[in-house]
């Protein structure tokens, strides 16, 4: 009888040996990424999408860092906006990770990329490409590669993507602590998860392709589009965030800044106003270098994470 005991003590011994060994390891960050800038890809939508990550000279696995996206301009690209930026050596800096998507386009997305942020723009938006749905899978990607604090994901971009950015605001608030679209314009979203999103703003009163009054660009294609004003925006987010309507006015020469604050989750609206300013990135060129859009967009996005 004893015997006959032994030999099912080892059997079943046997088994959980062979069963735990067939067992997923325990998820950990992946350790292979160092320092510097890698082009991968991911599948989604039925298509391979592109991006460049950058991971900071301080990054370190044990550490949860911030996530920075930052997304280009109509036909623009991942090393376009890279440059345009330079939110590489403020990460490197400061401690965050950054990565730049790639848009969609002609010849197998090498022409003239875009996104598809609802009501604008090119190839992206005439064939309804699902940004959104690329956006939430990369992200989702990133954490499962990287060590990325969750309190702390954050979207800019310029032009294009800054009307992307607005939309990823209202349909990934649920992951996105704060955004920051540069000269860009918001569509009629009336949809906005319950998530307070901070948000800051940059854009110059003489843009001339997405007007900072509104309306429709004499110098670009638009595609019929009509943009609405800067205000709508500021308003939209200050009554989604449930800021107070009494904001604070800075200025100092031809920059007005006007902060709403007290909303919900510590969430704040900020507008950054260019007199006489162009469409660019504030900071990208000798004639808009009265202030670093990237040095404050960085210094807000620190300010703000998701409570």
């Amino acid at each position: 009888m004893l015997k006959k005991i032994a030999v099912i003590i080892c059997t079943l011994t046997l088994a959980a040996i062979l069963l735990s060994s067939c067992l997923p390891a325990p998820h950990t960050p992946l350790t292979g990424f160092k320092p510097g800038d890698y082009n991968e890809s991911l599948d989604s939508g039925n298509r391979t999408r592109t991006y460049t990550v950058h991971i900071p000279l301080t990054y370190n696995t044990d550490q949860a860092m911030p996530l920075v996206v930052v997304l280009h301009g109509s036909g623009g690209s991942a090393d376009n906006i890279a440059e345009t930026t330079d939110m590489s050596d403020k990460a490197d800096a400061a401690g965050f990770i950054v990565v730049y998507p790639n848009g969609t386009g002609l010849l197998n997305d090498t022409l003239y990329l875009t996104w598809n942020c609802g009501f604008c723009c090119g190839y992206a938006s005439d064939n309804n490409i699902d940004d959104v749905g690329f956006m939430r899978s990369l992200i989702g990607k990133l954490e499962g590669e990287l060590n990325i604090d969750k309190a702390r994901i954050f979207i800019t971009g310029f032009s294009n993507g800054a009307m992307l950015a607005y939309r990823l605001g209202c349909e990934l608030s649920d992951i996105v602590a704060a955004i920051a679209p540069v000269s860009g314009s918001m569509g009629d979203w009336e949809t906005a998860s319950s998530s307070p999103v901070s948000v800051i703003i940059f854009h110059g009163t003489a843009d001339a392709i997405v007007p900072y009054e509104g309306g429709t660009s004499d110098e670009l294609a638009t595609e019929g589009r009509i943009d609405k004003p800067v205000s709508y925006a500021v308003n939209f987010w200050v009554t989604h965030n449930g800021c107070s309507t009494a904001y604070t006015r800075d200025v100092n020469g031809d920059i007005v800044r006007d902060s709403y604050s007290g909303g919900r989750g510590g969430s704040e609206v900020v507008l950054y106003t260019i007199v006489d300013g162009q469409h660019a990135w504030p900071g990208d060129n000798p004639a808009y270098r009265v202030i670093s859009a990237t040095d404050l967009i960085w210094e807000f996005f620190a300010a703000h994470p998701k409570l």
